[in-house]
């Protein structure tokens, strides 16, 4: 299930795109396309609002974006899991089967933090988690139910499920991983799959108008890992920033949720991609987002030394 007949996109409708992060910044890019755009207000939990709302929008393409990751961060799940099911699981299923009812395109923006490093993907061996691996990691509430949404969700002919990991974009909005791990005192040092924004979500939508359909690991080819992501942090944003680094163990003290540290093979999607979309290696794409991350915050006149104090160490 890697191409389905493409129809051409004509009309799109966004979930999570009104007050979500990634849904607002593909709601950005579908305008910037000139695609007519509708923003769904249905509450994706509400089935029988959701069928009406997509019946008479009747889009072209679905971009599910809506979702639950918690405030501040997936440990909030642990504690709201029934709130965490309605919207990650009953939710998506929801606008999922719909859209296959209707056949309709539907591109969920799922997660690969549902995996860790084993014995068959050693950490630093280079040997990637296929689209085909089974979950291995449920260590916390929420990729538990991710995990096993994606098993459910690859049941539906017309859904494209992306699996997105550690999201980087080229600003300090409050859901950059760079944002978080620059307020944490201490980090764990592992490389990681991750997904910079900049670079994939145009590549998302290039999927969509093709057709493409299954699983997909969405995230730029190779493993970047904290301490690099810090040391671009502090050359191109804060000379002065400082941090230390502490034990998987030592973590794991602090927090209510363990969390997935992986490598997800990327050869699927590079093959599949559209010619035109060009995708960098992490450690480029990661460089070229804190260039364009210095040059949006002197815009904003935070660089070069006017940053917030909640990203100014004491």
């Amino acid at each position: 299930m890697s191409d389905s007949t493409s129809t051409p996109m004509t009309k799109v409708l966004i979930y999570g795109g009104k007050t979500g992060w990634i849904g607002g910044l593909m709601a950005d890019l579908v305008k910037e396309k000139g695609i007519d755009l509708v923003l769904g207000e249905a509450r994706i939990e509400n089935r029988e609002a959701l069928e009406k709302e997509i019946s008479t929008v009747s889009p072209s393409h679905v971009l599910m974006a809506a979702g639950i990751t918690g405030r501040p961060n997936i440990d909030w799940c642990e504690d709201h899991k029934p709130e965490t099911i309605r919207t990650n699981v009953i939710g998506t299923l929801n606008v999922a089967d719909i859209c296959n009812s209707h056949n309709i395109h539907c591109t969920v923006y799922a997660t690969g933090c549902i995996f860790k490093y084993d014995d068959a993907h050693p950490l630093g061996s280079g040997v990637g988690f296929l689209e085909e691996a089974e979950p291995n990691f449920a260590e916390s509430f929420y990729s538990e139910t991710k995990g096993y949404m994606e098993q459910m969700l690859k049941c539906y002919d017309t859904c494209l499920i992306l699996r997105v990991r550690m999201p980087i974009s080229d600003d300090l909005f409050h859901r950059n991983f760079v944002t978080k791990i620059v307020k944490y005192e201490r980090v764990v040092n592992i490389p990681n799959s991750m997904t910079v924004l900049t670079e994939m979500l145009p590549a998302s939508l290039a999927m969509a108008k093709k057709g493409l359909t299954g699983v997909y690991n969405f995230t730029n080819p190779g493993v970047i890992s904290h301490n690099e992501v810090l040391d671009l942090y502090t050359k191109y944003i804060d000379p002065t920033y400082t941090y230390k680094n502490f034990t998987v163990d030592e973590q794991a003290k602090v927090i209510k949720a363990g969390r997935s540290n992986n490598e997800l093979d990327t050869t699927k999607l590079i093959k599949d991609m559209p010619e035109d979309v060009v995708i960098n290696d992490i450690k480029t794409a990661c460089d070229l987002c804190f260039q364009r991350m210095k040059v949006n915050l002197t815009k904003m006149g935070w660089l070069p030394n006017n940053l917030p104090k909640e990203f100014v160490r004491a």
